[in-house]
């Protein structure tokens, strides 16, 4: 059975930096951050590797990987909140200790969803795929990133219900600051592949598709294992976002995760906005959701709000969903069970 953290009242949260840290003239920037949650009524404790950034990563891998397992130990730390995400958290995995973390929620995306994806796969407590503590900077944040307290506050065997978004941020415009941080410029509109209106159920997964693919075929990626012991026969829907990937190896990471049995008894698949979907030989994103459809006879639901593209829902890995599309518009409800 899946285990659910729960975000308590003056919470105290963790914020290491077990892919990228902070660079220095960026400090300001995240102490803004902190104090927003400080004036939630959260208490916030730093690690070292929050205030560094070099070669790619914000310290060592056994210096990242010693600090996280340290916060995941710490019955003091209610919740760990990663600045952002970054490029090589999969360095840490082998020095992570998965049998004596406690039961706290870890919420992010991007490289941090590689180590979501883990957690929940390894031990069964569900993690929580949404926005990252930068983003919480601003004066006040919209509707759909905001979500995430109420969602990590849901108790175990309650539901919570999120809706889609009413606009997106097509770009970052970092000279012109907004009080909610994001620039919600375009209209939000989820789709389907006919155009048809999609109700769908299952227990959800995924994250940043160029990062969590690279745990296919080890011992973090095992789905088969994890289905036995933890979900037995209940559907998966997947939730996948693109970062930096190309159409084409877009495509071939969708193969193998075909291949090595991560869609078996799926019964849909979402993905999130993407600014990197260029196509390649007129071969597009929408080619792929189309062909992926047809070979899993299964829905495909896109230009949902998840990834690089804000603001995002938030996802809890091992929640069972209901997720239903209709007339642009998406509600998602997610059971603690």
């Amino acid at each position: 059975m899946i285990t659910y953290p729960i975000l308590k009242k003056e919470a105290t949260i963790g914020v290491t930096a077990p892919s990228s840290g902070v660079q220095m003239e960026l400090h300001e920037m995240f102490k803004q951050a902190c104090k927003r949650m400080e004036q939630k009524g959260f208490t916030i404790e730093c690690g070292d590797t929050v205030w560094t950034q070099e070669k790619a990563k914000s310290a060592p891998a056994i210096k990242r990987a010693e600090e996280l397992n340290e916060m995941l130990r710490n019955d003091s730390i209610d919740a760990i909140i990663p600045p952002w995400g970054g490029e090589l958290l999969i360095e840490i995995l082998e020095m992570i200790d998965f049998n004596h973390m406690k039961e706290k929620w870890i919420l992010g995306y991007s490289d941090t969803s590689l180590l979501l994806l883990a957690i929940t796969l390894k031990t069964g407590i569900a993690t929580a795929h949404g926005t990252n503590l930068v983003d919480l900077r601003g004066e006040f944040s919209d509707h759909t990133t905001s979500a995430w307290q109420s969602v990590l506050e849901t108790k175990q065997g309650e539901s919570i219900v999120q809706y889609s978004s009413e606009k997106y941020q097509k770009e970052w415009r970092h000279s012109e600051p907004s009080p909610c941080v994001f620039h919600l410029s375009e209209s939000t509109e989820w789709k389907t592949i006919k155009n048809h209106p999609v109700k769908v159920q299952g227990r959800l997964f995924g994250g940043c598709i160029d990062v969590i693919r690279h745990i296919v075929g080890t011992p973090f990626g095992d789905m088969q294992n994890f289905r036995k012991k933890y979900i037995n026969d209940d559907p998966i829907v997947w939730y996948l976002e693109n970062c930096e990937l190309t159409t084409t190896d877009l495509r071939r990471s969708l193969i193998q995760m075909k291949l090595a049995g991560w869609f078996e008894d799926c019964s849909a698949i979402l993905f999130g906005r993407s600014a990197a979907n260029h196509s390649v030989n007129n071969y597009t994103a929408e080619d792929i959701y189309r062909e992926l459809e047809n070979e899993l006879q299964i829905p495909i639901i896109y230009d949902i709000d998840c990834g690089h593209v804000p603001p995002q829902i938030t996802f809890i890995n091992g929640a069972f969903a209901e997720i239903e599309v209709a007339n642009g518009k998406g509600k998602i409800t997610q059971s603690f069970v």
